[in-house]
Formats: structure tokens, sequence, C-alpha cells
């Protein structure tokens, strides 16, 4: 095998296992309350059913993964290529910060005031991914797309309970 390549096959996995990881560390926070506290919460009609979300993350974690190595695999050295990761790193710190606050705090106000946050980070890492690389920039419509679904869920459920 080829150094270049062992070092692009180690930037994707590493891309991907990290984006996993933030997930993992949300999971962490949420497979707990789903049973009881967020059973118990009264939630607007077009919430999707609760076996979805974890299918639906696995696969987004791994588009965002995919999507962060086509961005490193530009170079370091490219302002627009850490400007990207930057914003890509800065959303994954606030992805699992989320799962932290609506789900171990309980607290759906705060999960609301910190998802619109998450929500103009997915922006900007998409917009910056863009930039660098159209297919990276694509694969992160998904997620800005279940993100900002969320952020609806999140304010009706603070509304509702």
């Amino acid at each position: 095998m080829k150094k270049g390549r062992g070092l692009e096959i180690f930037k994707l996995v590493t891309s991907i296992i990290l984006c996993q990881g933030a997930g993992l560390i949300g999971s962490f926070f949420t497979r707990p309350a789903i049973p009881v506290w967020y059973a118990s919460l009264k939630k607007p009609i077009f919430t999707p059913p609760d076996w979805v979300f974890a299918p639906v993350w696995i696969t987004l974690y791994f588009l965002m993964g995919v999507a962060g190595f086509l961005v490193w695999q530009k170079g370091l050295k490219h302002t627009q290529v850490r400007i990207g990761l930057f914003f890509f790193s800065a959303q994954l710190v606030l992805n699992a910060l989320w799962s932290y606050l609506f789900f171990g705090l309980r607290a759906p106000l705060a999960g609301f005031a910190e998802i619109l946050v998450l929500c103009l980070a997915v922006l900007l890492t998409l917009q910056s991914f863009f930039r660098v690389s159209y297919i990276a920039g694509f694969l992160l419509i998904p997620y800005f797309l279940w993100v900002t679904l969320a952020v609806v869920l999140n304010l009706f459920i603070w509304l509702y309970n």
C-alpha cells in the first residue's frame, strides 16, 4: 500500500470515528432518558417514532465523517479547509452538548437555545464545506435538514411541556 493511500484511509477512518464518537457521547445522555422522561413528554404529531432516531443519526454521523474527510484531504495549508474544519469541530461539540442539555439535564428550554446555535454552526459548516468540496457540502444537507426538524421538535416540546 502506498504511503499516501494509507494516510487517506487514516483520515477517512478518523473522521468517521470522530463523528460516531460525538453520537456515542450524546447517546450516554439520551438513552436513559427515552423510556421514562422523554416518553412522558407531550410531543407534536409530526414527531418521528423513537425507533427512527438511531438509524438516522448513525447514517448522518457517517455522512458527516465522509464530508469531514473530503475537506481534510484538501490539505490544512488552505485557509478555507481550516475554516471549514473549525466550524465542523464546533458543530460536533454542540451536537453532543445538545444531548446533554435536553436529555441529560432534561431542560428543553436550554436545549432549544443551544440547538439554535447548533443549527447556525451546521449552516456555517455546510457553507464552508461547499467552498472546499461540493460533494462534502452536499453530504451535509441531510444533517442540516434533520437538525432543522430537531429545532422545531425541541421548540414544540418546550412549549407543550
